[in-house]
């Protein structure tokens, strides 16, 4: 199916759906609702159509370094997959280097490539855990996202300071109770310097000096 005939058939199933709750797809404040739905859907997906490797294009570094590198407070937005509501918050991202860094700005991406589709929480964290594994072959990754999920606090139990946190813990952090526990003492440091509004904090130890600016 092209693009074009997709966003056609999303324009119409938008159309049904203003009619079936009861309003009129054809008034003012709704002409265009349809096809600013499907551009939006677009984005909001777009994780589909994209290939890891492209994203990381080739921006793996060898370095002598086996220091933990932490990225943390990365934004994400993503859509349940179950009441296709948004849920959004923060992931923060570990790893152990084996012989090998990745560019920072590589970690932010694969999270948008995996936020960027219909999710449920636990599963996004373990995707985001095992393509860095894959692609890294590190020591070990340690993935944690905490969530707002619009599902709970705009419907359903509507508990509206609550969140979700998820853990994926592979390798060393699985295995290895000291590396699990850094990564979980710097984790529950993030609020020390929540004053600054950093958007992106990596903590890397000696390995950012290693691989140089990425």
């Amino acid at each position: 199916m092209s693009e074009t005939t997709g966003d056609a058939r999303i324009r119409g199933a938008v159309e049904v759906l203003l009619s079936e709750i009861g309003e009129d797809p054809a008034r003012e404040g709704l002409a265009r609702t349809p096809e600013r739905v499907a551009r939006s859907l677009r984005f909001l997906t777009s994780g589909y159509g994209r290939d890891i490797d492209d994203v990381l294009n080739n921006a793996r570094f060898s370095v002598n370094c086996t220091e933990m590198v932490f990225v943390r407070n990365i934004d994400f937005y993503s859509l349940c997959e179950h009441h296709l509501l948004p849920f959004f918050g923060k992931c923060h991202v570990a790893y152990v280097p084996r012989d090998k860094v990745v560019g920072l700005s590589k970690i932010p991406r694969i999270v948008d490539v995996f936020s960027r589709r219909l999710q449920v929480q636990e599963r996004l964290t373990n995707q985001i855990a095992e393509v860095i594994h894959e692609k890294l072959d590190p020591l070990g990754v340690g993935v944690v996202l905490e969530a707002t999920h619009l599902c709970m606090v705009m419907r359903g139990v509507e508990k509206q300071n609550s969140f979700a946190m998820t853990s994926a813990m592979l390798g060393s952090f699985r295995e290895d109770g000291r590396t699990r526990m850094e990564f979980l003492n710097l984790l529950n440091r993030r609020g020390e310097r929540a004053a600054a509004a950093e958007p992106l904090d990596a903590a890397v130890g000696g390995c950012l000096a290693a691989a140089g600016d990425r």
